[in-house]
């Protein structure tokens, strides 16, 4: 490197210099960082194998594959789970067709069962796809 002015007016504004080239770097450095994984989702979803049709703003992870049962009437489908433990059977729960949270073999309902298996006490809604607000009632 050159040798360095003595005066200290000089010394700053080469040192503010190097400051602004590094903060510079950094941004563009971050910017390409999000560019890079924005490209490797965009790869990742276009060699994916085409997944069914699906209600949009739901995640894929887990999906149930089922369609909608109330497609026809623009609504979505429901189905209810059940899990059996070896201390017996706990509460059946109603999901979204769509739901991520989704166990085991779901059996499909209509909206309506929907909403009288939500009145049921021996099943509960699921807090994540929250079937009861899709179906507006309120499950205390």
């Amino acid at each position: 490197m050159n040798e360095l002015p003595p005066d200290p007016p000089r010394l700053r504004a080469i040192l503010a210099h190097l400051d602004q080239q590094l903060s510079d770097t950094e941004t563009i450095r971050i910017y390409l960082r999000l560019q890079r994984e924005a490209v490797q989702v965009a790869l990742a979803r276009a060699e994916a194998p085409t997944a069914p049709a699906r209600r949009p703003g739901r995640p894929v992870k887990g999906a149930t594959g089922l369609p909608p049962l109330d497609q026809a009437h623009g609504q979505p489908g429901y189905v209810v789970q059940q899990k059996r433990t070896p201390r017996g059977p706990e509460l059946a729960v109603i999901h979204v067709a769509d739901c991520t949270m989704t166990e085991g073999t779901p059996h499909p309902i209509s909206a309506h069962d929907a909403r009288a298996a939500l009145t049921d006490p021996n099943l509960t809604a699921c807090a994540f796809c929250r079937p009861d607000t899709e179906l507006g009632i309120d499950v205390a």
